[in-house]
């Protein structure tokens, strides 16, 4: 049977998959547009399963803002190239205008919802494309949420405040962008995080050959220094560093209720390979 180019762009509109592969399924189902579109469907999660185990470690940030939550989602491709391509944009852009309308706080459910999609753009452009990660905060009563997302999308932030002050939400937003805090106050920090760091600063006291009780000192004095660096609140405000965050919140009669900050591909390990090894064993094969 003879496949018209009509046919074959029809199916491609629909789809969202290449031209040839939209011609071969005509061909294989007589020129039926809906069983066609069912076979590249089929193929599509396929290679789409496929794909999955490949690392995707690049891709943008959404914010989403809705008058009672803003959510914040990462989305992923494997390469920079694929997170500029015009198709991976359309696909970040209805995520995010579906989580303006939609409270959405599980990464899973937003991938249930987006599950054909995203395997049309991997069909499409060839690469894993993977909604990673969602954080979703609820405006408090009398509070306000402030959003910061760095021009190239890879940084981004939110911080929930109890007070109606949107510029202060948004410096703090820009602050956690910036500092990446590993804590609110010294109570959140992780304690095998400050064990390793109490343990390197002893090793380095003991070696200054000072007594005991000095060298405890130098070692307090060190961890004081640390928490002061990696808490939210005893930061100096990047703005203004002679004053800390806390007395930024005080000075605005203000309190941080919660915060996130994503960057891209952040917590994924990369695999370091040899180019020349992989060329070689592309020619083996």
């Amino acid at each position: 049977m003879s496949i018209t180019a009509n046919q074959v762009k029809e199916l491609r509109d629909m789809s969202g998959v290449g031209m040839m592969e939209c011609k071969k399924a005509l061909v294989e189902t007589d020129g039926d547009i809906n069983k066609a579109l069912d076979l590249l469907r089929a193929n599509s999660s396929l290679k789409a399963e496929k794909k999955a185990s490949r690392v995707a470690a690049d891709g943008q940030l959404k914010i989403s803002i809705n008058s009672d939550y803003v959510s914040l989602i990462e989305i992923n491709s494997e390469t920079d190239f694929a997170a500029k391509d015009k198709q991976f944009k359309t696909f970040a852009s209805d995520v995010a205008k579906y989580l303006e309308s939609t409270k959405v706080h599980l990464v899973n459910d937003l991938n249930e919802q987006f599950l054909q999609e995203r395997h049309a753009l991997i069909q499409s452009i060839g690469e894993n494309i993977q909604l990673r990660r969602l954080k979703t905060l609820d405006v408090a009563v009398g509070g306000s949420i402030g959003t910061y997302i760095h021009s190239d999308g890879k940084l981004a932030a939110l911080v929930s405040i109890d007070t109606d002050n949107q510029e202060l939400a948004k410096d703090l937003a820009m602050q956690v962008s910036a500092t990446n805090p590993s804590g609110l106050t010294s109570e959140d920090i992780d304690s095998e995080m400050l064990a390793r760091e109490r343990a390197i600063y002893r090793a380095q006291a003991e070696e200054s050959g000072k007594d005991k009780a000095i060298m405890e000192k130098m070692v307090e004095g060190k961890v004081k220094r640390f928490l002061s660096e990696v808490t939210l609140v005893t930061q100096g405000f990047v703005k203004n560093p002679e004053l800390t965050i806390q007395e930024l919140l005080d000075e605005n009669n203000a309190s941080v209720i919660e915060y996130v900050r994503f960057k891209i591909g952040e917590g994924i390990e990369i695999e370091s390979k040899d180019f020349a090894a992989e060329v070689a064993e592309q020619l083996k094969s």
